[in-house]
Protein backbone atom coordinates (compact mmCIF):
# COMPACT_ATOMS: atom_id res chain seq x y z
CA UNK A 1 0.00 0.00 0.00
CA UNK A 2 1.30 3.39 -0.95
CA UNK A 3 2.07 5.93 1.64
CA UNK A 4 -0.17 9.43 2.02
CA UNK A 5 0.14 11.88 4.08
CA UNK A 6 -1.97 14.97 4.26
CA UNK A 7 -1.60 17.36 7.01
CA UNK A 8 -3.51 20.85 7.58
CA UNK A 9 -2.75 22.98 10.38
CA UNK A 10 -4.51 26.12 10.10
CA UNK A 11 -6.11 28.95 12.26
CA UNK A 12 -6.33 28.62 15.92
CA UNK A 13 -5.46 24.64 15.23
CA UNK A 14 -1.93 26.03 13.85
CA UNK A 15 -1.59 28.23 16.43
CA UNK A 16 0.26 25.52 19.02
CA UNK A 17 2.88 25.31 16.18
CA UNK A 18 3.58 28.19 14.94
CA UNK A 19 4.01 29.48 18.38
CA UNK A 20 5.95 27.28 19.33
CA UNK A 21 7.96 27.56 16.32
CA UNK A 22 7.99 31.99 16.62
CA UNK A 23 8.80 31.00 20.61
CA UNK A 24 11.90 29.51 19.49
CA UNK A 25 13.66 32.99 18.60
CA UNK A 26 15.64 33.62 21.68
CA UNK A 27 14.91 37.22 21.64
CA UNK A 28 11.27 37.17 22.29
CA UNK A 29 11.90 36.34 25.99
CA UNK A 30 12.97 40.13 25.89
CA UNK A 31 9.82 41.07 24.11
CA UNK A 32 6.44 42.16 24.38
CA UNK A 33 4.74 39.64 22.20
CA UNK A 34 1.27 40.70 20.71
CA UNK A 35 0.25 38.15 19.16
CA UNK A 36 -3.33 38.76 17.35
CA UNK A 37 -2.76 41.26 14.98
CA UNK A 38 -5.16 41.21 11.68
CA UNK A 39 -3.24 43.68 10.09
CA UNK A 40 -1.76 46.18 12.06
CA UNK A 41 -1.65 47.41 15.92
CA UNK A 42 -1.36 50.88 17.20
CA UNK A 43 0.84 50.70 20.45
CA UNK A 44 0.01 54.08 22.68
CA UNK A 45 2.39 55.19 25.18
CA UNK A 46 1.44 58.26 27.95
CA UNK A 47 3.21 60.27 29.44
CA UNK A 48 2.65 63.12 32.20
CA UNK A 49 4.61 65.76 34.15
CA UNK A 50 3.29 68.38 36.71
CA UNK A 51 0.07 66.86 36.78
CA UNK A 52 -0.14 66.62 40.76
CA UNK A 53 -0.73 70.20 42.43
CA UNK A 54 -1.86 71.13 45.55
CA UNK A 55 -5.27 70.87 46.61
CA UNK A 56 -7.77 74.15 45.83
CA UNK A 57 -11.86 74.41 45.49
CA UNK A 58 -11.39 75.26 42.22
CA UNK A 59 -11.28 73.02 39.21
CA UNK A 60 -7.55 74.30 37.50
CA UNK A 61 -6.67 73.15 34.48
CA UNK A 62 -2.64 72.23 35.13
CA UNK A 63 0.35 69.70 34.19
CA UNK A 64 0.53 67.92 30.74
CA UNK A 65 -0.48 64.70 29.38
CA UNK A 66 1.08 63.18 26.36
CA UNK A 67 0.09 59.90 24.03
CA UNK A 68 2.36 58.67 21.80
CA UNK A 69 1.60 55.92 19.02
CA UNK A 70 3.35 53.91 16.92
CA UNK A 71 2.26 51.40 14.46
CA UNK A 72 3.10 47.64 14.50
CA UNK A 73 2.11 45.83 10.86
CA UNK A 74 3.73 42.62 10.86
CA UNK A 75 4.82 41.53 7.37
CA UNK A 76 3.38 38.41 6.11
CA UNK A 77 5.93 35.32 5.18
CA UNK A 78 5.67 32.12 4.06
CA UNK A 79 7.90 28.98 3.10
CA UNK A 80 6.99 26.49 -0.09
CA UNK A 81 8.96 23.49 -0.77
CA UNK A 82 9.27 19.81 -2.05
CA UNK A 83 10.92 17.12 -0.14
CA UNK A 84 11.53 14.06 -1.69
CA UNK A 85 10.72 11.34 0.40
CA UNK A 86 13.36 9.03 -0.57
CA UNK A 87 15.81 11.02 1.12
CA UNK A 88 14.18 9.94 4.41
CA UNK A 89 16.11 7.21 4.17
CA UNK A 90 19.51 8.57 5.25
CA UNK A 91 17.84 10.60 8.10
CA UNK A 92 17.14 9.62 11.38
CA UNK A 93 13.66 8.24 10.56
CA UNK A 94 15.31 5.46 8.83
CA UNK A 95 15.05 3.63 12.09
CA UNK A 96 11.25 4.06 12.51
CA UNK A 97 10.20 3.18 8.97
CA UNK A 98 8.31 -0.21 8.01
CA UNK A 99 9.68 -2.78 5.68
CA UNK A 100 8.59 -1.97 2.24
CA UNK A 101 9.42 0.48 -0.54
CA UNK A 102 5.89 2.41 -0.04
CA UNK A 103 6.28 2.86 3.69
CA UNK A 104 9.08 5.44 3.46
CA UNK A 105 7.19 7.59 6.69
CA UNK A 106 7.45 6.92 9.52
CA UNK A 107 4.33 7.69 11.67
CA UNK A 108 5.39 10.80 13.53
CA UNK A 109 7.18 12.51 10.02
CA UNK A 110 4.26 15.36 10.37
CA UNK A 111 5.97 16.00 13.59
CA UNK A 112 9.01 15.86 12.71
CA UNK A 113 8.91 18.10 9.41
CA UNK A 114 6.82 20.73 11.90
CA UNK A 115 9.53 20.85 14.30
CA UNK A 116 12.15 21.36 11.25
CA UNK A 117 10.47 23.71 10.09
CA UNK A 118 9.69 25.38 12.94
CA UNK A 119 13.58 25.68 13.53
CA UNK A 120 14.09 27.31 10.36
CA UNK A 121 11.17 30.16 11.10
CA UNK A 122 12.16 30.81 14.70
CA UNK A 123 16.17 31.03 12.84
CA UNK A 124 14.81 33.55 10.36
CA UNK A 125 12.86 35.78 12.92
CA UNK A 126 15.19 35.97 15.58
CA UNK A 127 17.33 37.44 12.89
CA UNK A 128 14.64 39.74 11.46
CA UNK A 129 13.96 41.01 14.60
CA UNK A 130 16.87 43.15 14.99
CA UNK A 131 18.94 42.89 11.61
CA UNK A 132 16.09 42.70 9.09
CA UNK A 133 15.11 44.64 5.61
CA UNK A 134 11.59 44.86 5.09
CA UNK A 135 13.11 45.30 1.63
CA UNK A 136 14.99 41.97 1.33
CA UNK A 137 12.71 38.61 0.60
CA UNK A 138 11.72 36.80 3.95
CA UNK A 139 12.75 39.47 6.23
CA UNK A 140 10.82 42.31 8.02
CA UNK A 141 11.98 45.70 9.61
CA UNK A 142 14.24 44.97 12.54
CA UNK A 143 15.55 47.11 15.29
CA UNK A 144 19.04 48.25 14.64
CA UNK A 145 18.50 47.99 10.75
CA UNK A 146 20.09 51.17 9.04
CA UNK A 147 17.85 53.97 7.97
CA UNK A 148 14.96 51.68 8.11
CA UNK A 149 14.65 50.38 11.05
CA UNK A 150 12.28 50.53 14.32
CA UNK A 151 15.32 52.85 16.48
CA UNK A 152 16.46 55.11 13.22
CA UNK A 153 12.71 55.78 12.01
CA UNK A 154 11.81 56.91 15.73
CA UNK A 155 14.95 59.06 15.65
CA UNK A 156 14.98 59.62 19.61
CA UNK A 157 16.51 56.61 20.63
CA UNK A 158 19.87 57.07 22.59
CA UNK A 159 22.71 56.38 21.65
CA UNK A 160 26.16 55.34 23.51
CA UNK A 161 29.25 55.45 22.10
CA UNK A 162 31.87 52.15 22.63
CA UNK A 163 35.10 52.15 23.20
CA UNK A 164 35.88 49.94 20.03
CA UNK A 165 35.68 46.06 18.76
CA UNK A 166 34.13 44.11 22.09
CA UNK A 167 35.88 41.77 23.71
CA UNK A 168 36.42 40.17 27.15
CA UNK A 169 38.89 43.10 28.43
CA UNK A 170 36.82 45.39 27.40
CA UNK A 171 33.02 44.03 27.53
CA UNK A 172 32.65 45.39 31.13
CA UNK A 173 34.05 48.84 30.72
CA UNK A 174 31.67 48.96 27.45
CA UNK A 175 28.59 47.84 29.72
CA UNK A 176 29.44 50.69 32.08
CA UNK A 177 29.20 53.29 29.74
CA UNK A 178 25.86 51.71 28.20
CA UNK A 179 24.24 51.74 31.48
CA UNK A 180 25.56 55.22 32.36
CA UNK A 181 23.53 56.38 29.48
CA UNK A 182 20.15 54.95 30.62
CA UNK A 183 17.60 57.94 31.23
CA UNK A 184 16.74 58.55 34.62
CA UNK A 185 13.55 57.78 34.55
CA UNK A 186 14.01 54.18 33.26
CA UNK A 187 16.91 53.04 35.28
CA UNK A 188 16.13 50.57 38.46
CA UNK A 189 12.82 49.55 35.97
CA UNK A 190 11.50 45.72 36.67
CA UNK A 191 12.02 44.82 33.31
CA UNK A 192 14.80 47.16 32.27
CA UNK A 193 16.76 44.05 30.09
CA UNK A 194 20.30 44.25 28.21
CA UNK A 195 20.72 42.92 24.97
CA UNK A 196 23.39 41.36 23.40
CA UNK A 197 24.24 38.73 21.03
CA UNK A 198 26.37 35.40 21.69
CA UNK A 199 29.26 36.51 20.84
CA UNK A 200 29.50 39.90 23.14
CA UNK A 201 27.68 37.04 26.16
CA UNK A 202 30.95 34.91 25.81
CA UNK A 203 32.64 37.94 26.37
CA UNK A 204 30.90 39.18 29.88
CA UNK A 205 31.07 35.72 30.84
CA UNK A 206 34.89 35.27 30.18
CA UNK A 207 35.28 39.00 32.07
CA UNK A 208 33.16 37.91 34.92
CA UNK A 209 34.52 34.57 35.54
CA UNK A 210 38.46 36.09 35.23
CA UNK A 211 37.80 38.35 37.81
CA UNK A 212 36.26 36.11 39.92
CA UNK A 213 32.88 37.48 40.45
CA UNK A 214 31.00 34.11 40.03
CA UNK A 215 32.18 30.23 38.64
CA UNK A 216 30.04 31.07 35.54
CA UNK A 217 32.43 27.91 33.47
CA UNK A 218 30.57 25.93 35.55
CA UNK A 219 27.10 27.13 35.66
CA UNK A 220 24.38 25.33 34.18
CA UNK A 221 20.77 26.44 33.06
CA UNK A 222 20.23 28.21 36.54
CA UNK A 223 22.57 30.94 35.84
CA UNK A 224 21.14 34.23 35.57
CA UNK A 225 23.28 36.59 34.09
CA UNK A 226 23.23 40.64 35.38
CA UNK A 227 25.30 43.07 35.29
CA UNK A 228 25.09 45.99 38.09
CA UNK A 229 21.38 44.99 38.81
CA UNK A 230 19.82 44.86 35.06
CA UNK A 231 19.11 40.99 33.48
CA UNK A 232 21.25 40.26 30.66
CA UNK A 233 19.01 39.30 27.71
CA UNK A 234 21.26 36.98 25.29
CA UNK A 235 20.10 37.32 21.29
CA UNK A 236 21.55 35.67 18.61
CA UNK A 237 20.01 37.94 16.21
CA UNK A 238 22.13 40.70 17.08
CA UNK A 239 24.45 42.30 15.01
CA UNK A 240 28.29 42.04 16.54
CA UNK A 241 29.92 44.51 18.55
CA UNK A 242 25.96 46.33 18.98
CA UNK A 243 24.36 46.11 23.05
CA UNK A 244 21.18 47.61 23.47
CA UNK A 245 19.42 48.63 26.86
CA UNK A 246 15.29 48.80 27.02
CA UNK A 247 12.55 47.98 29.18
CA UNK A 248 10.51 44.75 27.61
CA UNK A 249 7.67 46.52 27.83
CA UNK A 250 8.89 48.86 25.45
CA UNK A 251 10.07 46.49 22.61
CA UNK A 252 7.31 44.76 20.91
CA UNK A 253 7.09 41.83 18.66
CA UNK A 254 3.74 41.78 16.87
CA UNK A 255 2.12 38.50 14.90
CA UNK A 256 -0.98 36.98 13.90
CA UNK A 257 -1.33 33.36 15.22
CA UNK A 258 -5.17 32.80 14.99
CA UNK A 259 -5.94 34.13 11.79
CA UNK A 260 -6.80 31.74 8.43
CA UNK A 261 -4.00 33.22 6.60
CA UNK A 262 -1.65 31.65 9.60
CA UNK A 263 -0.97 28.22 7.82
CA UNK A 264 1.10 24.61 7.21
CA UNK A 265 -0.22 22.31 5.18
CA UNK A 266 1.94 18.73 4.10
CA UNK A 267 0.37 17.36 1.02
CA UNK A 268 1.36 14.04 -0.23
CA UNK A 269 1.95 14.35 -4.00
CA UNK A 270 2.32 10.71 -5.18
CA UNK A 271 -1.97 10.47 -5.99
CA UNK A 272 -1.72 14.22 -8.16
CA UNK A 273 1.53 13.70 -10.52
CA UNK A 274 3.00 10.24 -9.40
CA UNK A 275 5.65 11.42 -7.94
CA UNK A 276 7.35 10.67 -4.81
CA UNK A 277 7.46 14.52 -3.33
CA UNK A 278 6.08 15.63 -0.38
CA UNK A 279 4.76 19.68 -1.13
CA UNK A 280 4.87 21.24 2.64
CA UNK A 281 3.43 25.13 2.56
CA UNK A 282 3.85 27.49 5.66
CA UNK A 283 2.65 31.05 6.48
CA UNK A 284 2.94 33.39 9.35
CA UNK A 285 4.01 36.96 9.87
CA UNK A 286 6.12 39.13 11.94
CA UNK A 287 7.03 42.58 13.29
CA UNK A 288 8.37 44.96 15.25
CA UNK A 289 7.92 48.19 16.91
CA UNK A 290 9.23 50.37 20.02
CA UNK A 291 6.83 52.15 22.49
CA UNK A 292 8.98 55.69 23.43
CA UNK A 293 12.11 55.77 21.53
CA UNK A 294 13.99 58.11 24.08
CA UNK A 295 13.87 55.24 27.13
CA UNK A 296 15.53 53.12 24.81
CA UNK A 297 19.97 53.11 24.76
CA UNK A 298 21.52 51.66 21.82
CA UNK A 299 25.65 51.51 21.83
CA UNK A 300 27.63 50.39 18.91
Amino acid sequence: MAFNITSNYAGKAFGQYISAALKEAKSLEGLTVLENIKYKENIRKMAGSTLVKDATCDFTDAGTLALTEKVLTPKNLQINIDLCKKTLLSGWEAEEMKAGSFNRTAPTFDQYVLSYFGEIIADAVEGSIWQGADASAGQFEGFQTATTGAFAVDGTVVSSTASGAYSATNVIANLQTLVADIPANVYGRDDLRIYMNMKTYRFYISAISTLGYVNAYNMQGDYVPVFEGITIQPCPGMADNVMVAAETSNLFFGTDLLSDNTNIKMLDMTDLDGSDNMRVVAKFSGGVQVGVGSDIVSQA
